[in-house]
């Protein structure tokens, strides 16, 4: 059984702060961490009016986001997804 991964809280950090920048209520924005077997899940809890802003049109800035995430991943080790709530 492999060990359960574990990401600094830089990845987090960095998820929140680049919501916040998008977010027009930055107060609301919070990141929960959890794990799903070998990978690292971030959940993005954003006030609604926030949820288009931060998916971009056609989903393009929440894919430079998960991309930039994935790449910080890789050099720590670890698998993660993010997902919007």
């Amino acid at each position: 059984m492999a060990a359960e991964p574990t990401p600094d809280s830089s990845l987090a950090e960095f998820v929140a702060v680049v919501a916040r920048m998008l977010a027009r209520s930055p107060d609301d924005v919070q990141v929960t961490e959890s794990v799903d077997g070998e990978t690292v899940v971030y959940k993005l809890h954003l006030a609604p009016e926030d949820v288009g802003r931060v998916i971009g049109r056609e989903g393009r800035v929440v894919r430079a986001i998960r991309s930039l995430l994935r790449a910080a991943a890789v050099r720590q080790g670890v698998r993660v997804t993010l997902e919007i709530d």
